[in-house]
């Protein structure tokens, strides 16, 4: 089937520019106006909610509809309503004011996003920590945000309990399902707002007073830190509401592009399947899920059978998060033994996928593909790309959202033309407003409203982004430039591969050589020769990778799913040793 009998005959019914114009006009739901943030004019969405609280509250007509499952806790919007207000209230009782950093350090669990929504109504800054770091990780994050308050898991707890007497700045410890006695500073969170089940018996109250405008500091979300200590983005309240009109835009634009009317915000089933502390979930996800009353399902940890029991059993509409979670659903061999006709879309970020995974997912699983790029530093979305563009374009990272800028420029910064290849660069409402206590690092990356993203990119005639690599990581042999992304995508569409990473060696004359770390699909076997010849027939011969090595294992990744490369060179101990 070709890509025109995919999309249908009369795609596209209005170019871009016509769906810009008509979505954005004056007076309809995705109308723009411009507002100066920190001292630079920029396009907003005008009916956004102001802040996480107004969100809050309007969330309160979504009533007994489900917001959260997790196992066999169901937590309708009314009770998350009365467990954020009893929250805020003890909070406030206990010291917290407008401007402190209360940390959350928990995997997901109906308590997260009742913590973030408490948190955020007092004019406070919620730090979501990362759950999979060790406890002299997340004691660095403690310490660098300044948070006097924090709201755990008991697991994380354990981590940090020999850590608690070297921490400068904590002095509250709220515990979420303890399994004993807590000793001090630690108190028991149950004994403040009871546990999930019973949130729909606390009394209805109303939340503390407190002064709060969009670009007042919402969250601390920490960089990844794939080099270094992580650094800390500061977010604002209107960094985490934009995502709910990109994405509402996004699904518009799709829609009009196809000729149909624009969908009405309507109530969905998502599977959440990657973490509250990555921007992807609780930004570009929650955010979304909150403004339309959709439900947001839980895992304990990610498992392709776990997910498709729970897609089959709940009717679930959307899941993704990141091409990793796609790929395992594409190739489980049990697929076949679960009814996924629920699914309507799979959408991801945050890692380059292969164009082939666009064109799968809809052939095999019938779903619409979505992708997008962004990163912590936009609170997620700043391109967005889905169904019959996504299938036109499998290589793209998106077109912006009306509200973002996207450029790529030359080593001093200035915009090069369509075609060229050069740093990208975002500015919008979604660029947030620094990192915490960084002023240096601050001012090398956010310059006059634009984020510089560290990534090499292009721009097609049309605005869309392709996304050709890291900086760091691009592989220069002999004065040649290899994006290992593009190697890579041409290697992930071999059918015996399943996941793969392209990075440099070493090497005495050229400087450095391509190699390729490949896992082959399960009961598969290929050889490095065939995968050689396969990268041949399709790429100049220089960006045939030197040599290929094969591992059983998952590639390492961090938690915002990108594959942590420098953990491969042990595979090329000769090369690097040379």
């Amino acid at each position: 089937m070709g890509i025109e009998d995919r999309q249908g005959a009369g795609w596209p019914a209005r170019s871009h520019d016509e769906v810009r114009a008509l979505l954005t006009a004056p007076g309809g739901l995705f109308e723009m106006e411009t507002v100066t943030i920190r001292g630079v004019p920029t396009r907003t969405w005008k009916n956004a909610p102001p802040t996480l609280r107004a969100l809050l509250d309007a969330s309160r007509a979504h009533d007994e509809r489900l917001m959260t499952i997790h196992e066999d806790e169901r937590v309708s919007y009314a009770a998350h309503a009365r467990a954020v207000a009893t929250l805020a209230a003890e909070l406030a009782a206990r010291g917290v004011r407008a401007g402190d950093r209360v940390a959350i350090a928990m995997r997901n669990l109906p308590e997260y996003p009742a913590a973030l929504f408490a948190i955020t109504a007092l004019s406070a800054i919620a730090v979501p920590l990362n759950a999979w770091w060790s406890g002299e990780e997340l004691r660095y994050a403690l310490d660098d945000s300044g948070a006097q308050t924090l709201i755990v898991d008991a697991e994380r707890h354990e981590r940090l309990i020999p850590l608690y007497g070297l921490l400068r700045h904590l002095r509250d410890v709220l515990v979420a399902r303890a399994a004993g006695t807590l000793a001090r500073p630690a108190v028991a969170l149950e004994s403040l707002i009871g546990a999930p089940a019973r949130w729909g018996s606390l009394p209805e109250r109303r939340l503390p007073e407190a002064v709060l405008a969009p670009d007042d500091a919402a969250v601390i979300f920490y960089t990844s830190g794939t080099t270094g200590r992580p650094k800390g983005a500061l977010g604002t309240h209107r960094n985490l509401t934009t995502n709910i009109m990109s994405s509402a835009y996004a699904a518009a634009r799709t829609a009009l592009r196809r000729g149909e009317a624009p969908p009405p915000s309507t109530p969905r089933v998502m599977l959440t399947a990657i973490p509250l502390f990555h921007v992807t979930a609780c930004s570009a996800a929650l955010m979304g899920a909150v403004a339309s009353g959709s439900t947001l399902i839980f895992m304990r940890r990610w498992d392709p059978v776990g997910a498709m029991e729970l897609i089959q059993r709940e009717r679930v509409a959307v899941t993704g998060g990141v091409p990793t979670i796609a790929w395992q659903l594409l190739g489980h061999p049990e697929r076949g033994r679960f009814d996924l006709s629920s699914l309507e879309s799979i959408a991801y970020g945050g890692a380059p996928a292969a164009p082939e995974l666009a064109r799968r997912l809809h052939e095999e699983l019938g779903v619409w593909p979505q992708n997008g790029w962004g990163m912590t530093e936009t609170m997620a979305t700043v391109t967005s790309l889905a169904a019959e563009d996504y299938l036109a374009r499998p290589e793209s990272a998106g077109l912006p959202v009306a509200v973002a800028d996207v450029i790529v420029t030359d080593e001093g910064g200035a915009p090069l033309p369509p075609g060229a290849v050069g740093e990208v660069r975002a500015r919008g409402p979604m660029v947030v407003a620094g990192y915490w206590k960084r002023p240096d690092a601050t001012a090398e990356t956010f310059v006059q409203g634009w984020v510089r993203t560290g990534d090499l990119g292009r721009l097609d005639d049309d605005g869309f982004l392709y996304i050709l690599d890291r900086a760091k990581d691009v592989v220069i042999r002999g004065g040649e430039n290899i994006y290992s992304i593009e190697v890579e995508n041409v290697l992930q569409a071999h059918p015996a591969v399943s996941e793969c990473a392209v990075i440099g060696a070493p090497h005495r004359v050229l400087g450095e050589e391509a190699v390729a770390v490949v896992r082959p699909v399960a009961g598969c076997h290929v050889e490095e020769a065939e995968l050689q010849q396969w990268v041949r027939e399709r790429l100049a011969a220089f960006k045939v990778p030197a040599a290929v090595r094969f591992t059983a294992e998952p590639l390492p990744r961090n938690e915002n799913g990108k594959i942590l490369k420098r953990e491969l060179k042990g595979l090329f101990r000769e090369r690097f040793a040379a």
